[in-house]
């Protein structure tokens, strides 16, 4: 089952904005990735099996605090 899931990211640069991205990319199942947000602070990952749990924790240890906005059947 495919699902959309927004993330909130502390990113402070184009260098977070850029790892965070990739870190996201290269997780199994992901088929989309996209930054959303006035300040492009939200990280918007859909893909089928995608663990948002596991996503958020990664995120939190390379790039900085995330919290989970949203997730839904896309």
């Amino acid at each position: 089952m495919k699902q959309k899931i927004v993330m909130k990211v502390q990113m402070s640069c184009q260098k977070c904005r850029t790892k965070a991205l990739k870190l996201v990319a290269s997780a199994n199942g992901v088929s989309f990735v996209g930054l959303e947000g006035d300040e492009k602070e939200k990280v918007v990952v859909i893909g089928d099996g995608v663990d948002a749990v596991k996503l958020t924790n990664c995120l939190r240890k390379k790039v900085g605090y995330t919290d989970i906005l949203s997730v839904a059947a896309a």
